[in-house]
């Protein structure tokens, strides 16, 4: 193990400035921002596009929830593909675009399949984004500034949420649903603009020690990431993360609206000022942590993200245990940090697990695993239990309680996966990028 990594491994000053490096991490961030804010959007209005539809809870998270990962999942592997092949920037460029038009063509359905079909839209748009912005983000910064710069990146979720919650909750109340999907559809376009305009695409692997000079198919990639037990764990770590976490977001607004009769505005204020504060004040803790000397040895962030995950899952099951709105905002401002904590940290050791011509294939392969929990098992099953345990009149505010208490300790699952990745990662990362 190499005691000083300055030492062994390139400068980022030797090919980029620092305002470059910072600048191109910034706009990576909003295109992060934008990704989320048209995700989580759905989950705002998901009761009253459930009540104008006259669907089950089942009926809407396929709506949500299935039909943007199966696409998202589907389209992943060949754009990641192209990812580590191509120009990422016209990528990511492209890809932007799609899910915004799509996201704003959500807002334009005047049906289920029409609205439907611009979710979908928006699943095979977002799958060309993260793996993208990831392996630009590896080029510009190097492996032990990367765990820092991928939590700055991760400020995009809690920015995201706050969009997709506070924001799209006060448009859907003062304009009805179909206007928060515009309104939060149109700015990525201007976005993609701007990074085909000012974004150069930067050198694969230059701020790393092993060459890498042939580009994997994806069955050498499977079969690598497999053999690196600890990138396994953590993939696994962050997927259960999201699965947990994420999962229980679905449908969050929807418990508030009915377990407090709140309408969709109200129930969008009491989440989202706690994405953008906690979220973001967490994702800063995160940056300052591990940006500090301590943090280089990635067996410390693992034994961080598996104590606050652990830690964290106790608040999330009470806040749905308890019948005072109170209570369970408090726990909601203790709980919800926590989806933002492991983000950038699991994304910066799966860039240093991964050799450069892997990066964007790895990140997609995490995605396929996060988001079959987050977007395909979470809300298909919350919806489903929530059915199941529903009464003669449907679906109530008790059924959904149950299903939501059943998903909140999974968060222990999480954390198991962070402490086994610490017996593999330091062999892992030293045979992936040559130092640790």
């Amino acid at each position: 193990m190499a005691s000083n990594p300055a030492e062994t491994q390139p400068s980022a000053d030797e090919v980029s400035s620092l305002t470059t490096r910072w600048y191109v991490l910034f706009i990576m961030m909003l295109a992060y921002t934008i990704n989320i804010a048209d995700r989580y959007v759905m989950s705002t209005v998901l009761e009253p596009i459930r009540l104008e539809l006259n669907l089950s809870d089942g009926g809407v998270a396929f709506l949500t929830g299935v039909s943007l990962a199966f696409f998202y999942v589907i389209m992943g592997f060949p754009l990641s593909w192209i990812a580590d092949r191509y120009n990422r920037r016209n990528l990511l460029a492209a890809s932007i675009a799609v899910w915004s038009a799509m996201t704003a063509l959500c807002g334009m359905s005047q049906g289920y399949m029409q609205l439907l079909l611009a979710r979908i839209g928006v699943g095979v748009g977002e799958a060309g984004g993260t793996p993208a912005c990831n392996s630009i983000v590896a080029d510009y910064f190097p492996a032990s500034r990367r765990a820092m710069a991928m939590t700055i990146f991760a400020l995009g979720a809690p920015i995201g949420a706050w969009l997709g919650a506070d924001m799209a909750g006060y448009v859907a109340a003062e304009y009805g649903w179909r206007m928060a999907f515009f309104v939060l559809g149109v700015p990525g376009i201007l976005l993609a603009i701007v990074i085909m305009l000012t974004i150069r695409e930067p050198r694969r692997g230059r701020l790393d020690v092993v060459a890498d000079t042939d580009t994997p198919n994806l069955a050498e990639t499977l079969t690598f990431i497999w053999s690196q037990k600890g990138m396994v764990h953590t993939i696994m770590g962050g997927g259960i993360s999201a699965l947990w976490g994420w999962g229980l977001m679905w449908f969050t607004p929807t418990f508030i609206q009915r377990t407090y009769d709140l309408d969709v505005g109200q129930a969008g204020a009491v989440i989202g000022p706690i994405h953008l504060v906690m979220g973001i004040g967490a994702s800063l803790l995160t940056a300052w942590l591990v940006g500090r000397p301590a943090y280089t040895d990635p067996r410390k962030i693992l034994r961080l993200l598996g104590v606050v995950t652990a830690a964290a899952t106790v608040p999330s099951i009470y806040a749905y245990y308890t019948n005072s709105l109170g209570v369970a905002t408090l726990m909601w401002w203790i709980f919800i940090p926590a989806i933002y904590f492991y983000i950038g940290p699991v994304m910066s050791l799966l860039q240093n697990l991964a050799p450069p011509k892997m990066r964007a294939m790895v990140i997609a392969v995490s995605l396929l695993v996060a988001n079959v929990f987050n977007l395909i098992v979470a809300p298909q099953g919350v919806g489903l239990l929530s059915d199941y345990f529903a009464g003669p009149g449907g679906a109530d505010a008790a059924s959904l309680r149950t299903a939501l208490l059943i998903l909140a300790p999974t968060g222990l699952w999480a954390a198991w996966h962070y402490w086994r990745a610490e017996k593999y990662i330091v062999e892992d990362q030293k045979r992936a990028i040559g130092y640790v």
